[in-house]
């Protein structure tokens, strides 16, 4: 049992988004992981009526966040078919969601009911370990939670806020990558569909840009991201990612975008020291999008029955930083099993600069503190407690406090 446990670690730990070694089974293997979340806050839903920020109000919400089946087959020992389906916030429905941030009008908004996504469906030809063709719906590893979204690979009962705020997470685009490794190097890079920038927002920048929304994927303008990952030393590993696409003829709208290009470019430094009964990790992410405030004019534009949030005002800089760190203390006790407490920060802004001609929302410059803990009952069963203060703007605005439990795990539940 304990070597097995291990496996499973070893195997979701792989540098890239999927690993490419699959001499762990012979024919086919199925598995998944997920994520139960609790949490009660100290603030009221709406941040934008009062000058002070969010009022006080207790309330909580408990949820299923994700759950995620994985099932691989081996065509040959060559070919392989790998699939994860993910089922969000407890499968489908339509929700009517109130949007503070635009006057309080009322959205339907079908996906916020929950969804059923094709979060990966690929084919993958090993030529080598270092070289290998992968066509399908793949995971796009940019920035650290994105290369490693299983929930035993981060602190805390939620991801962490910055990246999911700004970038989709987890990210999956449909194209061709090429991926390997060669000791202790690491490598994907990758042609995919690219953003449609009538989905972009001011508080959450190009997030709601991901495809998806509508039968097919626009890829009148392709999108290039890669990942390279280095491990030096036994326990540190190194990361950097990038990403540029041409949004604008990916528009729905495209007529409307014609004469802009909304270049997205993005560039992600991250690392992480995980060694006996420590663990610390580090993230940085940088984004810019050209012709923001042409943008933002044709935006808000947008039928009142478009699924968009028709923002005028985009930022053409969002940025987003953390830190965190976490040691086993029940290492000091010659126990097998780990407690890691953690401490995090983390700063993001959607609007780190905006174009001349427009004002900031100072909602968006966020930092949060957190304090927590990691109990791992099993190697890929883990138990979180966090505590987190979310500053708004450096304290102008009312801070917001969110107390969290969660329960994530991960494994494959069967091999032949």
């Amino acid at each position: 049992m304990k070597a097995k446990a291990i496996l499973i670690f070893l195997f979701f730990s792989a540098a890239v988004a999927a690993q490419t070694d699959t001499t762990e089974y012979k024919k086919f293997r199925f598995g998944g992981y997920g994520e139960i979340l609790f949490q009660q806050m100290n603030y009221g839903a709406d941040r934008y009526k009062d000058p002070a920020g969010a009022a006080r109000e207790n309330r909580a919400y408990v949820s299923i966040p994700r759950t995620i089946l994985a099932f691989d087959y081996k065509f040959r020992e060559d070919i392989v078919l790998s699939t994860e389906i993910e089922f969000e916030y407890g499968g489908v429905g339509t929700a009517m969601e109130l949007e503070y941030d635009e006057a309080g009008e009322y959205e339907t908004e079908i996906e916020k009911g929950g969804e059923v996504q094709l979060e990966q469906f690929h084919i993958t030809k090993r030529f080598a370990n270092w070289f290998n063709v992968r066509a399908g719906h793949i995971i796009v590893p940019v920035g650290l939670t994105n290369a490693h979204h299983e929930p035993i690979f981060f602190f805390g009962a939620t991801r962490p806020e910055g990246e999911m705020s700004i970038l989709p997470c987890t990210w999956h685009e449909t194209g061709l990558s090429i991926l390997g490794k060669y000791k202790g190097l690491s490598y994907e890079v990758m042609v995919i569909n690219g953003l449609d920038p009538n989905g972009f927002s001011s508080d959450n920048w190009i997030q709601g840009g991901k495809q998806g929304m509508f039968e097919k994927s626009v890829m009148t303008s392709p999108a290039y991201a890669g990942r390279l990952e280095y491990v030096p030393v036994k326990g540190l590993r190194l990361g950097v990612s990038g990403y540029f696409n041409k949004t604008a003829p990916n528009a729905t709208l495209p007529q409307k975008t014609a004469n802009i290009d909304a270049n997205v470019a993005i560039g992600t430094f991250d690392a992480q020291y995980i060694h006996k009964n420590a663990g610390v990790r580090a993230n940085f992410i940088y984004g810019h999008l050209t012709d923001a405030y042409q943008l933002g004019k044709i935006n808000n534009t947008l039928s009142k029955y478009s699924p968009f949030s028709r923002d005028l005002v985009l930022g053409e800089v969002a940025l987003t930083y953390s830190v965190e760190a976490g040691y086993n203390v029940l290492s000091f006790f010659g126990l097998k099993q780990k407690l890691m407490p953690f401490v995090r920060y983390e700063y993001y802004n959607s609007m780190e600069k905006v174009p001349a001609q427009r004002n900031k929302d100072l909602h968006n410059r966020r930092e949060i503190f957190t304090i927590g803990a990691n109990y791992a009952l099993l190697p890929n069963l883990v138990i979180k407690a966090d505590y987190n203060i979310r500053r708004i703007d450096g304290g102008r605005y009312n801070n917001e406090n969110t107390f969290g439990l969660g329960i994530g795990y991960i494994g494959w539940f069967i091999q032949k």
